[in-house]
């Protein structure tokens, strides 16, 4: 079972038709219970839809939650029915319902992280603390300080190392979770229902949810795993995936341990329109 969770670039908590600067897979073995994730770059360059090639964050915006997903599934050979999209809101009021969570962090991270802390709570309307003074240490982080530490990506590794945090906070949030009991989950549920969008009913999540204790965090990773970057005019800089097919193969052996996977001709159509446009084959990647 493949979900899409989608976080929105949204000031005013707008769900529609907005930026979607954080796209991941949540791959459920059905049977193992074991859960991988899978941050897809936003700046990928991608069929977002109708042959249309940009970086990946725009298909949300440009057709909302049915391109971005039809964009996944197009491009990766996937077949994603169910999707979660969440506001910065949201996330704030999922991590403070557990209690936080405590991260190691660097010294550029806390100064990074107290600068986003500021409009991350104008925008929530939720307080934090500020750390001073600004070291390195290992810091117990609130709603507003774990949603800031997701936004960093002004250190070594860029948005590379945003999807890492993000895929740090996902992790503490579900080992929390399963540490909680299920009328904790529930009521956490009722209280973020209002502030995501998604394709499952307030049951739905509820069912999932009292299953949460059976299942375990796997692999994490970001894809593209081989990429490139090239400034597209107007599009501005792209990440490439070199090339599409070589790395569709690669995340089909990562989820499911498939090593007999054959590409669609979908994507390979897509894999040679990306390589026309930037000029980057497999083997030009790092």
């Amino acid at each position: 079972t493949n979900i899409a969770l989608f976080g929105v670039d949204s000031r005013d908590g707008n769900m529609d038709y907005t930026n979607t600067d954080t796209i991941i897979i949540a791959s459920i073995n059905n049977d193992t219970k074991v859960v991988k994730l899978v941050s897809v770059y936003r700046d990928t360059y991608l069929n977002i839809g109708e042959d249309h090639y940009a970086k990946a964050n725009a298909a949300y915006a440009n057709g909302g939650y049915k391109w971005a997903i039809s964009m996944l599934n197009q491009n990766l050979d996937l077949d994603i029915t169910d999707f979660v999209t969440v506001n910065m809101n949201a996330l704030v009021e999922v991590v403070d319902a557990l209690g936080g969570f405590d991260f190691e962090l660097t010294d550029e991270e806390v100064v990074h992280m107290n600068n986003y802390c500021v409009e991350t709570s104008e925008i929530t309307g939720k307080s934090y603390e500020r750390i001073e003074p600004e070291v390195a240490g290992t810091y117990h982080l609130n709603g507003v300080q774990s949603v800031a530490y997701t936004r960093i990506r002004y250190t070594a590794g860029n948005d590379y190392k945003r999807t890492e945090r993000q895929r740090a906070v996902l992790t503490a949030m579900i080992q929390k979770a399963q540490k909680a009991d299920l009328k904790t989950i529930n009521s956490l549920i009722d209280e973020v229902f209002g502030d995501i969008k998604t394709s499952y009913s307030n049951t739905d999540l509820i069912a999932l949810a009292s299953q949460v204790f059976n299942y375990s965090l796997g692999e994490t990773t970001g894809f593209p795993f081989e990429k490139n970057t090239i400034t597209l005019g107007s599009k501005g800089s792209v990440v490439v995936p070199c090339d599409l097919k070589s790395n569709v193969i690669q995340l089909h052996q990562f989820l499911y341990d498939d090593t007999e996977y054959e590409p669609t001709d979908t994507v390979k159509s897509n894999s040679e329109k990306i390589i026309s446009d930037t000029g980057f084959h497999q083997g030009d990647g790092y």
